[in-house]
Formats: C-alpha cells, sequence, structure tokens
C-alpha cells in the first residue's frame, strides 16, 4: 500500500533521524579500548571514501538497487549537491583527526544525538534559522553530552566553560546555518568542528 505523502515524509524523516543517531556509535569502540583513536579517524576517513562513492554514483544518476538507500538518506533539496549524510562522515571524519577525544567525542554525540532532537523540534526550512527555544534546548542537550568529559579533565569550574564553549557553537550552527549564495552550509558538516573547536579553544585559554 502506498502511504500518504504526510505520512510518507514523517516516515523518511524517521528513518533519517535513526541512521543519523547510529553515528553515536562511532567512537564506542575506542572507548572500550578495542582500537586507538588514531585507527579511529583512519575508519572515518574510509567511510567518506564510501559516502563519495555513493554520492558520485547518485549524482551521475547511476543508482541501481541503490534507490531504496538514497529514499531514507537524500531529502528532495538535497537531488543536485552533495548529500547530507555524506557531509555527516565529513564533518564526524575532520573532529576525529582534528581534536583529541576529549574534545572530538562529546562533539560527534552533539551531531548524532543533538542534532536528531532539534530536528524534531523544529519546523525550520533548510535555509531558514530555528526558533530560539528550539537553539536553546540544543544548548541544553549539547552542555549536557560535553559535561561529563569536560569535569572530570579540566576540573568542576573550567570543565562546565569548556562543556558550554562546545554547546553554544553547536547550537548555533544547527539553529543559525550560514548561507553561501542563498544556501545553507550544512550543519552535518559543521556541528561536530565548531563544537570541538570551541571547546579546544577554551581548554587553552583557561589552562
Amino acid at each position: 500500500m502506498t502511504l500518504p505523502a504526510a505520512a510518507w515524509r514523517e516516515r523518511v524523516e524517521f528513518e533519517r533521524r535513526l541512521v543519523h543517531a547510529s553515528g553515536t556509535l562511532y567512537p564506542v569502540p575506542y572507548l572500550l579500548g578495542w582500537i586507538s583513536w588514531r585507527t579511529t579517524g583512519r575508519l572515518l576517513l574510509v567511510s567518506v571514501a564510501v559516502a563519495a562513492v555513493l554520492e558520485t554514483l547518485r549524482l551521475s544518476d547511476s543508482v541501481g538497487p541503490l534507490e531504496p538507500l538514497y529514499d531514507a538518506l537524500v531529502r528532495d533539496y538535497e537531488a543536485d549537491g552533495i548529500a547530507g549524510y555524506a557531509l555527516y562522515q565529513v564533518g564526524m571524519a575532520v573532529s576525529a583527526l582534528a581534536f583529541a577525544p576529549v574534545f572530538a567525542v562529546p562533539a560527534m554525540w552533539m551531531l548524532s544525538v543533538g542534532d536528531p532532537i532539534s530536528g524534531g523540534l523544529g519546523e525550520n526550512a533548510a535555509t531558514e534559522p530555528k526558533r530560539l527555544s528550539v537553539v536553546a534546548a540544543m544548548v541544553f542537550v549539547c552542555f549536557g553530552i560535553a559535561v561529563p568529559y569536560a569535569i572530570p579533565e579540566f576540573g568542576p569550574d573550567p570543565g562546565v566553560i569548556v562543556a558550554l564553549a562546545g554547546a553554544i557553537p553547536a547550537a548555533i550552527a544547527d539553529g543559525l546555518p550560514p548561507l553561501i549564495r542563498g544556501v545553507a552550509v550544512d550543519d552535518n558538516l559543521t556541528i561536530p568542528p565548531a563544537a570541538a573547536g570551541g571547546m579546544f579553544l577554551a581548554a587553552s585559554l583557561i589552562a
């Protein structure tokens, strides 16, 4: 049975958020002591390469049997450009390669956990800013993600500052995306580096 358009879109968005949240698993092998952080970065580079191949096939209209996968991963407005799932891999990989785990792991989870929560609360178009209440909720969620890493590493008061320095840029990247020639910069690309960079800078200043 064919779903009505609204129900189909709701199902697809739910599937996309499940895929989004699955990125929470990326740093888990490192946290369990199974692999090094350097290996984690290398594996994420592999994921970027896989996404690049998939995007090359999609943009060249050579999807073939992969069409159901693209239906679940790609929104209508991404049809003619690089899709968010590919930029997601890039944002994750950049954070893992450029920053230590204490900064990169919470930044990655701000994308994989915080962004789907924010997306569920907001109803804005890709080029529109989110409501202030949604941005505030994103700050709260991201702060909660960062605190368990920042306080043990830097102490109670500096840890709170470092956590906020990651949560605020993540919320800004999510809710107030910059526009380049009228096209919003995808938050899948910007949230992890912005969050990790903010925490790194704060830690450097208060050390």
